[in-house]
């Protein structure tokens, strides 16, 4: 398998002046959603259970976490890693000054199993160019060291050994901003 990623030629303007200039912009190819049926079905097919017993499970699976997460608990996600709690809040000098209209964002932070960054690190890239015409011009298949991203605030690299600067983008499904920097998810100011 293989990510899909589109660069389209467009006109970009870098001020209310300019003219735009023609950049390549990428953007991945959208996948599809699976719904939770087929891959409770796939997961009972893989696992030899019935697909009443799998459902059965992963209702519970669900509700477990559920229950945990509020609680302050770190919960493991088999086989992708780890999922808990956390916000970002601004620091104030004095106690009399804490209140919860400090809290900024409220988060869910998923840290990624080694095994899954490892997947993705293997996973090729195949990027499709296409002119200003929508024609297709060329076609890359990846070669690179193959940085990881995994939210934490830490990227690592094969060969790189890490950038633990944060990322400063969105998290696809809901961070609002994204984490601003530190390994924790909050990254500001009493980020936890």
């Amino acid at each position: 398998m293989a990510l899909k990623v589109k660069a389209r030629e467009k006109k970009l303007k870098f001020s209310k002046e300019s003219e735009g200039e023609w950049r390549y912009v990428m953007q991945p190819e959208l996948y599809s959603s699976l719904t939770q049926s087929k891959v409770i079905k796939e997961a009972a097919l893989r696992s030899g259970v019935s697909e009443g017993v799998m459902q059965a499970c992963w209702d519970a699976a669900g509700e477990v976490i559920k229950a945990w997460l509020p609680e302050g608990h770190s919960v493991p996600l088999p086989g992708l890693g780890t999922c808990r709690f956390g916000l970002s809040a601004t620091s104030v000098d004095d106690v009399n000054k804490v209140k919860t209209s400090l809290i900024k964002v409220r988060r869910i932070i998923f840290t990624p199993a080694v095994e899954l960054k490892d997947e993705l690190r293997n996973t090729a890239v195949v990027i499709s160019c296409y002119d200003r015409d929508g024609k297709e011009v060329k076609r890359v298949t990846s070669a690179d060291d193959a940085e990881i991203d995994d939210g934490t605030g830490e990227n690592t690299g094969q060969n790189t050994g890490g950038n633990t600067g944060g990322n400063t983008g969105g998290n696809t499904g809901g961070n609002e901003g994204g984490n601003t920097g530190g390994t924790t998810g909050g990254g500001e100011e009493g980020g936890m």
